[in-house]
Order: C-alpha cells, then sequence, then structure tokens
C-alpha cells in the first residue's frame, strides 16, 4: 500500500485536491476525500467544480441519494460508500482506516508537520506500507528524499 505524503507550503488544499483528483480518475480509480471540518468540505466541493474552468470534477458528498456512483464522494467520515479504492485526508489527521485502501494521500500543512513526522516514522515501520514525500518546487510537485 502506497501513502503519498503532501507537504502543503505554497498551494492551499483546495488547488491540491482537484489535480490529484483528476490524476486519480484518469487511471480509473475513484476517490474519497475526507475532512472534519463541514466548511472545509465544501470549500473542497467547490474547488471540484471550479478549479478548470473547462471542465468539473463530478462529485458528490456521502449520505446522498446516489453516493455509491460517485467517481469523488467527500464525507467527514472514513466509509467510501462509493468503493474508491484511493483516499484524500485532506485535513492534515492520519486515519487508521485510510490503510485499507490502496492508495491514500495524506495533505498536511506547515503548523501539522510534528503530526505528519510521527505517522511517517509509524507507516514507514508497516511493512506494506510505502511511504512517499512530495513537496512544491516553484508551481510544481516533486517527490523529495
Amino acid at each position: 500500500m502506497r501513502v503519498d505524503f503532501y507537504h502543503l507550503t505554497r498551494d492551499p488544499v483546495e488547488k491540491l485536491v482537484p489535480m490529484l483528483a483528476s490524476k486519480s480518475l484518469d487511471v480509473g480509480k475513484r476517490v474519497f476525500l475526507v475532512s472534519r471540518d463541514e466548511a472545509r468540505c465544501a470549500a473542497l466541493s467547490k474547488s471540484l467544480w471550479s478549479d478548470d474552468p473547462a471542465s468539473f470534477l463530478a462529485h458528490d458528498f456521502a449520505g446522498s441519494e446516489r453516493q455509491a456512483d460517485q467517481p469523488i464522494l467527500i464525507s467527514d467520515q472514513c466509509e467510501a460508500a462509493n468503493g474508491a479504492p484511493y483516499i484524500i485526508l485532506s485535513d492534515g489527521q492520519w486515519r487508521e482506516e485510510a490503510l485499507t485502501f490502496e492508495r491514500a494521500f495524506f495533505l498536511f500543512a506547515a503548523d501539522q508537520i510534528d503530526h505528519a513526522r510521527t505517522v511517517w516514522r509509524d507507516l514507514a515501520a508497516n511493512e506494506v506500507v510505502t511511504p512517499r514525500y512530495w513537496k512544491q518546487d516553484g508551481g510544481r510537485w516533486v517527490e523529495g528524499p
């Protein structure tokens, strides 16, 4: 299982999530997007609709009538009703349930770096997890050491 750590140093989470979701959908993978904060869930929904003016990323919120059909499902809980193999933890809080997915994206800001380091150490010790670290270099994301 792969866990990609994204250290948000320049762009906000609302800028990164549409990119990750789009790339995931491009390879045929549904996405489950998690945040405990209701306002952040609303902001992420808005960014999925409007990040690229030429297109939008279809999605809905957990609990909706057609949640199982959604390519991207947003929730405050770690229960992927859309059967997504990819999970994006967008609020900087690690959840052990993420280990049940095929791939996890763990997004964290500078003020959450201590928590992220602890999570990294714990996951690096797990034989079935491959952690990878990504940072911004100018306007693009590069894999770090």
